[in-house]
């Protein structure tokens, strides 16, 4: 049986987890292995509080996962990404279904977009000549936020509504 209070905190925790690594794209230009991991080993917690059945739920999250792990790792072979930005968001496909997590790229995709746009003229208007540097764990923090605030939203709804609250 899914257990919601549980949910609900290790949403939270990940809301945090995302915040730090946005934090720290910032100031660093890097998202920690640590956080990484801790991000991915708390998701089979989280397949239990949603009720996920091992097969096809877990399967279908580990499988996606994995194909991420494998395009990304391309991406950053290209140095097209970094690789904070591959753990991170391979870390994130452990937690969010298929569809989330197509909603969660395209979010992180417009944010990333607007944040280049801001970077970029930034680094034209202080006439900077080094290479411009964007902190994509930003756009992605943002984009699992959007999706954990949307997640969080429609799990009250389905219990307000099943125990009679409006």
């Amino acid at each position: 049986m899914p257990d919601f209070e549980f949910r609900y905190l290790l949403l939270g925790a990940l809301a945090i987890a995302l915040l730090i690594a946005a934090f720290t794209d910032i100031r660093r230009r890097q998202i920690d292995n640590w956080l990484n991991g801790a991000i991915a080993v708390a998701a089979p917690l989280y397949w239990w509080a949603a009720g996920y059945a091992l097969w096809p739920d877990v399967g279908y999250q580990l499988g996606m996962a994995l194909g991420v792990l494998v395009v990304l790792s391309v991406l950053f072979a290209l140095r097209w990404m970094g690789g904070g930005d591959v753990k991170l968001l391979t870390a994130l496909a452990l937690w969010f279904t298929p569809a989330w997590y197509f909603k969660l790229l395209i979010v992180m995709a417009l944010v990333g977009g607007l944040l280049t746009i801001v970077v970029g003229s930034w680094h034209v208007a202080r006439r900077q000549r080094d290479r411009l540097a964007i902190p994509y764990g930003v756009a992605i923090a943002t984009a699992g936020l959007w999706v954990i605030a949307t997640q969080f939203s429609n799990v009250v709804t389905v219990t307000n509504l099943s125990t009679g609250l409006r």
